[in-house]
């Protein structure tokens, strides 16, 4: 099961490392949206980072001047664009980076820079319009070559602000001030592909005429920016990648593959997810919490240990157990192409299957120990799993007896009782700072706040770099920092999600939708590959039925799961 983090106070991340404190990804998403979504008013709904205007732009210049120049525009490209609030700066060099050797990430020169015309009589531009092929074109060819070549090649050298607009428009974005799109839209005239030859005879390419107001045009080039920014803080889509037989060839020929996986992997086992409706969380908001989510607050736990231990057994995972789609990463161990299996389910599910140690990294860590919040003794989980069962503190014996002279009240007949604990917050005689989560062990896991442990960031770094295929797995990508491997893997390396929704804020090159030990059942028998797993005899001659909705996207289901999603 993933433990859930979202909606809790951020860390901020540092200018030079991966955050280290487990976050929500609600900020990121606000960044990551798709394109339509992006530009909202001029003002996005992240915290809005602080955009220098070119001093030709401002509106306390001014020039006369009708029109503007592409040199002057350039200098949007040679400010600082900053990654959004949280997002990892290596995230954004590595994804925005893409080596110049890779030819099938090289995007095709466009035939000239956009041309908006006028027709001198009646006074109405007429805008361009793109198609879906030259809007990822453009996209890819900002990442491949940057800014400043972007702007040079599509841009001529004299221009004024429906320029910048339909530079917007081109890398796929909207910009969603409404009394601006009207001021454009009774001006500019879309071009239809069959009247091209005909207005050719009637109008004249006017660049200089400038139909704007200075206020319009500085709101304009601040969406620029953003859009700008957005294009190189994600990866594009590889153009050779998008079927299941490019997935299996892929399967065939890698030798470091990077899997990451969230609560879908174990759903099959009965472990319920978090944000479903019928998810954990759903299942105590009886306990009247502002947000159910603290119980999972590090903070809280420390003043009142309690609120974690009435729900505990809940998400107690069970011993030496695990699913079809678990022995499917243990099988690209054993064929020695897994480089890493990042988790950020918490129960500790992989090593029951076999995925040893030195392959595995617990992201949010797991139940399989604990510790003193104290003076951080050690031991195995499971020597406080019949406590948790039975709704008891489970305390630690080398601070046992403080504890008892620090909170003499809170040992009567119903002893470690969680129920009784909220008589440990009486008025004993009690230094300030002794918390009543004074000896408590706590599970190994990673509450909202708490440092994610320091393997991630060993082995993050070198895996990026090193992965030649990334497959995310029962995942919906929202909590932060791991959701942040999809944009720091290289841009070449191809990404699939397997996964009962889509991630729309996430482009993967292929996405198979479905239950997730179906999917793996498939792409084994495809592969004709043999999954170690006690369920195997009845899923490799399972009839599966894949449907395209769409370019890469892939519906999978059986008799025996038939939904459609």
């Amino acid at each position: 099961m993933t433990i859930p983090h979202m909606n809790h106070a951020v860390s901020k991340t540092t200018e030079n490392k991966v955050s280290n404190t487990v976050s929500s990804t609600q900020d990121q998403n606000a960044i990551r949206k798709q394109p339509d979504d992006i530009i909202n008013n001029g003002e996005p709904s992240h915290k809005k980072p602080k955009i220098v205007q070119p001093a030709l732009f401002t509106e306390n210049n001014t020039t006369d001047k009708p029109g503007y120049t592409k040199a002057a525009l350039k200098e949007v490209a040679s400010m600082e664009l900053k990654p959004a609030s949280g997002m990892d700066p290596l995230a954004v060099s590595t994804a925005s980076v893409v080596s110049m050797s890779n030819d099938i990430l090289k995007p095709e020169t466009p035939k000239g820079p956009i041309v908006i015309s006028k027709n001198s009589s009646s006074g109405v531009f007429y805008g361009p319009s793109f198609t879906k092929r030259e809007s990822v074109n453009a996209r890819m060819f900002l990442k491949y070559y940057g800014a400043h070549r972007f702007l040079d090649t599509y841009l001529p050298e004299n221009l004024n602000s429906l320029y910048i607009y339909y530079l917007i428009k081109l890398l796929g974005f909207e910009v969603k001030d409404q009394a601006l799109i009207g001021t454009i839209n009774s001006i500019v005239h879309i071009t239809p592909p069959e009247h091209l030859q005909d207005l050719e005879r009637t109008v004249s390419v006017i660049n200089m005429e400038e139909p704007l107001a200075r206020k319009q045009t500085v709101r304009l080039i601040k969406d620029l920016q953003r859009a700008i920014n957005k294009v190189l803080c994600t990866r594009l889509r590889l153009s050779n990648f998008f079927t299941i037989d490019h997935f299996i060839q892929k399967l065939h020929s890698a030798r470091k593959i990077l899997v990451l996986t969230g609560a879908g992997v174990s759903t099959s086992l009965g472990i319920p997810d978090f944000r479903s409706s019928e998810g954990f969380y759903s299942k105590i908001r009886h306990l009247g919490l502002d947000d159910p989510q603290d119980v999972f607050n590090y903070n809280i736990f420390m003043h009142d240990p309690s609120i974690f231990y009435n729900i505990a057994n809940m998400v107690l995972p069970p011993e030496n157990v695990y699913s079809p789609l678990h022995s499917f990463i243990k099988m690209l161990q054993t064929k020695g192409k897994l480089l890493r299996n990042y988790t950020q389910n918490i129960d500790n599910l992989e090593s029951y299957a076999g995925i040893s140690t030195d392959r595995l990294v617990q992201c949010h860590g797991s139940f399989a120990t604990a510790t003193c919040v104290t003076c951080h003794w050690n031991l195995p989980g499971e020597r406080i799993f019949n406590k948790i069962r039975n709704l008891e503190l489970p305390l630690c014996p080398y601070c046992y007896k403080k504890r008892r002279e620090y909170f003499p009240e809170g040992y009567n007949s119903t002893s470690n009782r969680v129920d009784s604990s909220a008589s440990l917050t009486s008025t004993s005689e009690r230094p300030p700072y002794i918390l009543n989560s004074y000896g408590v062990l706590k599970p190994d896991i990673t509450f909202f706040g708490e440092a994610l442990p320091s393997k991630f960031h060993k082995s993050i770094r070198e895996d990026i770099l090193k992965c030649d295929l990334l497959i995310c797995i029962g995942t919906s990508l929202k909590v932060a920092p791991v959701s942040e491997i999809v944009n720091m893997v290289p841009a070449h390396v191809p990404q699939v999600l397997i996964n009962r929704d889509p991630v729309k804020h996430a482009e993967f090159d292929l996405s198979l939708l479905g239950y997730c030990d179906d999917i793996a059942a498939m792409v084994a028998q495809k592969c004709g590959w043999t999954i170690a797993h006690k369920r195997w005899n009845d899923l490799k001659n399972k009839v599966f039925k894949c449907q395209e909705k769409d370019k890469g996207v892939y519906v999978v289901t059986s008799d025996e799961h038939p939904d459609t999603f």
